[in-house]
């Protein structure tokens, strides 16, 4: 499998007393393959993964591709902090009929790369699915999958690519230099620099804003592979704003407040994060005018 182009790590929709909204994910899901997406990927950090069960887990991903039924691939964030948990959750996703799974590094203790290497392999082989690694140090202690690494990663017939969220432009291109560009995807996970990464080499994104603005997304990337680099340009510097406004509020809580301020409210995040107050509200929604958005 080589996984290219814009797939959204979606939310997770939540009823107002924070328990799975199953008809808001197959709506939600509909929006964003209607906005030409080329993928669905559930149980990211977007989606909420370390907030949800086991059970919420599998239904979510049980969901999701059934929804789907075949119209685009869909993806599932199966990491965790032990080897043991993120191999159990893999087989569930394999089991419900996943195309593929993405594991994040552990995000509390600090594995060395040997560690890392080895955590990533194990996982690999328990599964015939293919494995997308996830590099995310802000959210994981500072902890990163370093270049040297993934290329041995990369080496494992089904390590099929990864997913870098780590901000750090020379750090995708360093793995791009050092891994096998038929076979290895290296996807971008800060949408800030969609374009730069591309222009670098890169083959898509995994952006949390398409969730707020797949259109803006979308258009990066379509209008970089049929040359139209000014195109691009706009979108990335529409898109620019939307991201950064993810500083307003903890985690990806902005995601859903900006969505619900567009008329496609998710629901709340599950506790304990709380919903914006009114200046951030406010803050949020001059962005999005200044995007196009509203």
């Amino acid at each position: 499998m080589r996984l290219r182009g814009i797939i959204p790590p979606v939310v997770t929709p939540l009823t107002a007393d924070q328990e799975l909204d199953l008809p808001g994910l197959r709506t939600h899901i509909d929006y964003v393959l209607a906005k030409g997406v080329d993928g669905v990927f559930v149980l990211g950090t977007t989606g909420e993964f370390y907030a949800l069960d086991e059970t919420e887990k599998q239904t979510v991903v049980a969901e999701a591709i059934r929804h789907v039924g075949g119209r685009s691939p869909v993806y599932a964030g199966t990491g965790a902090e032990t080897t043991r948990e993120v191999v159990r959750l893999t087989k569930m996703a394999q089991k419900e009929g996943a195309a593929g799974v993405s594991v994040i590094t552990p995000y509390f203790i600090k594995p060395n790369q040997n560690e890392l290497f080895n955590h990533f392999r194990c996982i690999a082989e328990s599964t015939s699915l293919p494995v997308v690694l996830y590099n995310n140090p802000a959210t994981c202690g500072g902890l990163s999958i370093e270049p040297e690494t993934v290329a041995r990663l990369a080496e494992v017939p089904n390590i099929v690519g990864i997913k870098d969220s780590s901000g750090d432009l020379q750090n995708t291109i360093e793995i791009i230099r050092q891994t096998p560009r038929g076979k290895f995807s290296v996807l971008n996970g800060r949408d800030t620099l969609i374009l730069a990464a591309l222009q670098a080499g890169a083959d898509g994104a995994i952006p949390a804003s398409c969730n707020i603005a797949p259109e803006l997304c979308v258009g990066i990337y379509k209008s970089f592979v049929t040359g139209d680099i000014e195109a691009a340009k706009a979108f990335q510097s529409r898109l620019h704003g939307v991201r950064m406004a993810m500083s307003l509020g903890t985690g990806n809580s902005a995601v859903k407040e900006a969505m619900a301020l567009l008329g496609r409210s998710a629901g709340p995040m599950r506790s304990p994060v709380l919903p914006f107050g009114d200046a951030q509200k406010a803050k949020l929604k001059a962005i999005l005018e200044k995007a196009g958005l509203i």
